[in-house]
């Protein structure tokens, strides 16, 4: 019978088929555990089961970004505040074993404890849609690197006439005129056969090609319509920025600071002292693609960026090597992507730039001599075609002194 003054937790383990729930009181008892299927019906009874037993504090669940997934959303419909549980350690697990009630109570009782919980990730926006389209990129990659690589791997030991004819093109020359050939012959030929073979693996290569070209255009169509800022920031392309959304997700609002931004995308320092040396390393934690992007970020940053090489140069003569630097880089890296994101702020208008320098009668390579930077930096600053704050600025001030 329902308690109106009764406060319960609930705690599910899910798996493919089926989800076990257990309920607990705000006190830790245990009141009731039970097993349900994991479709539309099941979803709508483990609703009745919970706030059966009164108010529902919290739910904790396992696994909300595969099998706990619609059951997340379902209970988050009902207005039940849905909290995703860690699996426990398996220290823990010896000691008390494994079983679906088993994990379900611990579920519960994690929520109740505070210990290894997390706000999930909405799945309803467009951040959802850019994770399963990174899905389907990830795979046409790695299967058009697999098409490369076959048919590179059958032309080392063919004929050595049909090796002769691709040895000094490029892969995409080679990709084209393995296309267009003309195979005639029995297939019980082994260099017709290999003819055959090749120009099937080029269309399925230009078939791939043609799909990731696709995708990538849809990606970039989301970003712009739902984060175009964050592509402002300097090293910040479609790849980094659908990835780095896909990792914080359709709430950004559940990684309340920056320096859980950092944990998150694994460039969180942390202490790595023994005896007399005292240092830091980045945690190796978090998500690996995402501190993959932020990699890459620091890569271009360090080629292109004229604020990042000033940056560079000063730690170097303070006797830090390349890879401590970039610890270093990392971190303010994620630390202004967490700001763009949670608080986008548009790039400076480049534009106005040209239009001051030619009112000054002013050349373009007399403002970098002046500035000493490039003058393709200059260019593609007042084309729009980069973001650099500082040089703006700098740019700006210069032209307005003189």
């Amino acid at each position: 019978m329902t308690n109106e003054h009764l406060k319960v937790i609930a705690g599910i383990d899910t798996h493919a088929d089926t989800h076990h729930v257990a309920i607990i009181s705000e006190t830790g008892s245990h009141l009731a555990d039970r097993q349900f299927l994991a479709v539309a019906s099941g979803y709508r009874d483990i609703i009745c089961f919970i706030t059966g037993f009164g108010s529902v504090i919290a739910a904790g669940v396992e696994g909300t970004g595969s099998y706990g997934a619609e059951v997340a959303r379902t209970l988050a419909k009902e207005g039940i505040r849905v909290v995703e549980v860690m699996r426990p350690n398996r220290q823990g697990r010896r000691l008390r074993g494994k079983s679906d009630p088993i994990d379900a109570y611990q579920a519960a009782e994690s929520v109740l404890a505070g210990r290894g919980t997390a706000t999930p990730k909405a799945r309803e926006g467009a951040v959802e849609s850019l994770r399963v389209l990174r899905i389907e990129r990830s795979s046409a990659m790695r299967s058009r690197v697999a098409v490369m690589t076959q048919i590179k791997s059958i032309l080392v030991s063919a004929p050595e006439p049909l090796r002769a004819k691709y040895r000094d093109l490029s892969s995409a020359a080679m990709m084209s005129a393995l296309e267009r050939t003309r195979p005639a012959g029995s297939i019980s030929d082994p260099a017709h056969c290999t003819v055959v073979v090749l120009k099937r693996l080029a269309v399925r290569y230009r078939h791939l090609h043609q799909e990731l070209a696709q995708i990538d255009a849809e990606l970039d169509a989301l970003i712009t319509v739902h984060a175009p800022l964050l592509r402002d920031l300097q090293g910040v392309g479609t790849d980094v920025a659908s990835q780095l959304l896909v990792t914080v997700g359709d709430n950004p609002e559940r990684i309340g600071t920056e320096s859980k931004f950092a944990a998150l995308v694994g460039v969180a320092p942390v202490p790595a002292s023994s005896g007399k040396t005292t240092r830091h390393r980045l945690s190796r934690g978090g998500d690996r693609q995402a501190n993959k992007a932020i990699h890459h970020v620091a890569l271009v940053r360090m080629m292109s960026d004229t604020r990042t090489k000033t940056y560079v140069a000063r730690r170097r003569q303070e006797g830090k090597n390349t890879k401590e630097i970039m610890r270093c880089l990392k971190r303010y890296i994620a630390r202004e992507i967490y700001d763009q994101i949670l608080n986008p702020q548009p790039a400076p208008n480049a534009g106005m730039l040209r239009v001051l320098r030619k009112s000054k009668n002013i050349t373009l390579q007399t403002a970098a001599d002046n500035l000493h930077v490039w003058t393709s930096s200059l260019s593609r600053l007042e084309r729009g075609l980069t973001r650099d704050d500082a040089l703006h600025q700098h740019y700006t001030n210069w032209l307005n002194d003189h």
